[in-house]
């Protein structure tokens, strides 16, 4: 069968009777200015005649960079970025400024309720501190005080209570707000704004694995700490610290010194590999073992990186935290030793060292869970290519002019690139139904 004259009896039907040159071949008759597939702007190789037009195909197979596709020498091309960050994989400086901009796009959701939360769960620890330092100062002014031996006694004792206090209710504060920062984050990567009280809605349902999450990590992290206080107390009761001059007490301190040589690796092996756990946990709604097994997987082959980044960025909160809070602990630690346990010396200076510890707080709260969440993005896009994903959603996004909540199930692991919805590691339909987060596709 022919299309008509001059076509070649193989030629199938549709295409023209000039065709371009094989891939990389010399250029022919078909190559030459004024034939009719070559026109201005088409793409090399394309068939503006067939039903469909081909593309060329290399001579020889592909063959990826060394590494991976991510791997050494690669250079990212130009990603869009409707967000807080750039959809591709992130370097350490585009996590710090995703960090950044999370919390300058999304203040009243990351530094008014962190200011809220530290707030609350600092005023027990800033008023045992300020009767601590009151109790010194009225020993300091009557050191020869019939009564100066209970003084310093029941300031100490202020102050423990009031900082166990507050550590039980940071434990609770900052569960609850990992949890919000999380869905605020999960939406800024996509350009989209979330306030407080939707945040709270999309992941109340999660705080009670998070609370089991941080319950058992500082389990397993702490472990082999109440190991340790049971290994002394059992040498001690067997006397194995008793010995002529210092020998005991040298046995103790070797048997600790080697503990904590030990205990070091060990820390940081496993605060690494479960450091995604709580992302896993809010964006994806797994349970606290699930999570953690998700982190574990998404870490393997990275955790020298991740670890370098977590470290780095706890250095930096930390900084930042002691540069905030240094003149108003410096200011109330003063006044409360100075105002002799009056009632408003000591008020004073427990408003200030809680102002303190608020501002440092405000701002290191939602640091820390930005470059958590930035840094499980960044593993997915690693490990799943997942910022193909995020590319076609934000692409999505911006023909429809706004940023649809739906996007939110797309951090459900079923829509890892390449796995589709409902194929990933669910095996079953997406949470939001078969029509995706957009309602039925066309």
């Amino acid at each position: 069968m022919t299309d008509g004259p001059g076509s070649t009896p193989d030629m199938p039907s549709g295409w023209a009777a000039e065709q371009p040159p094989a891939y990389g071949g010399a250029a022919g008759a078909a190559g030459a200015a004024g034939s009719s597939w070559a026109s201005p702007g088409a793409p090399q190789g394309a068939n503006p005649s067939a039903p469909y037009p081909s593309a060329p195909y290399p001579s020889a197979p592909y063959t990826p960079p060394a590494g991976g596709p991510y791997g050494y020498g690669y250079r990212a091309p130009d990603a869009p970025r409707p967000g807080i960050i750039p959809l591709r994989p992130l370097t350490l400086g585009d996590i710090l400024d995703g960090t950044i901009k999370l919390i300058r796009s999304n203040p009243k959701a990351t530094l008014g309720l962190s200011a809220i939360v530290a707030a609350v769960t600092g005023i027990p620890a800033a008023i045992g501190q300020a009767i601590s330092f009151g109790s010194l100062g009225d020993l300091m002014a009557d050191p020869y005080a019939a009564d100066a031996v209970n003084v310093p006694v029941a300031g100490v004792a202020a102050q423990y209570i009031g900082t166990l206090i507050s550590y039980v209710m940071t434990f609770v504060g900052t569960t609850i707000l990992t949890g919000v920062l999380t869905r605020v984050l999960g939406r800024a990567v996509f350009g989209g704004r979330i306030t407080v009280g939707e945040a709270w809605r999309l992941a109340r349902s999660r705080v009670p694995a998070l609370f089991g999450l941080v319950l058992l990590q500082g389990l397993i992290l702490l472990l082999p700490l109440l190991a340790l206080v049971a290994v002394l107390v059992t040498l001690a009761a067997a006397n194995a610290f008793d010995g002529t001059g210092n020998t005991g007490v040298g046995v103790a301190v070797l048997v600790v010194l080697l503990f904590f040589v030990a205990y070091l690796p060990y820390l940081l092996f496993f605060y690494t590999r479960l450091s995604l756990s709580a992302p896993a946990i809010v964006l994806e709604g797994r349970g606290v073992t699930d999570a953690m097994s998700r982190s574990w997987r998404l870490v393997k082959g990275d955790s020298w990186r991740v670890l370098g980044v977590l470290l780095l960025t706890g250095i930096l909160a930390a900084i930042i935290s002691s540069v905030l809070a240094v003149p108003f602990t410096l200011g109330g630690s003063l006044l409360g030793m100075l105002s002799h346990g009056s009632a408003a010396g000591t008020t004073t200076a427990a408003l200030l060292l809680a102002v303190g510890q608020v501002i440092a707080s405000m701002i290191t709260y939602p640091f820390q869970a930005g470059v958590s969440g930035l840094l499980y993005a960044d593993r997915r896009m690693r490990a799943e290519a997942f910022d193909l994903v995020l590319q076609t959603a934000a692409a999505q996004n911006q023909s429809q002019g706004w940023v649809h909540a739906g996007v939110d199930d797309l951090w459900h692991p079923s829509y890892a690139a390449g796995t589709g919805p409902g194929s990933g590691p669910y095996h079953g339909a997406p949470p939001y139904g078969p029509y995706g987060p957009y309602g039925p596709q066309a």
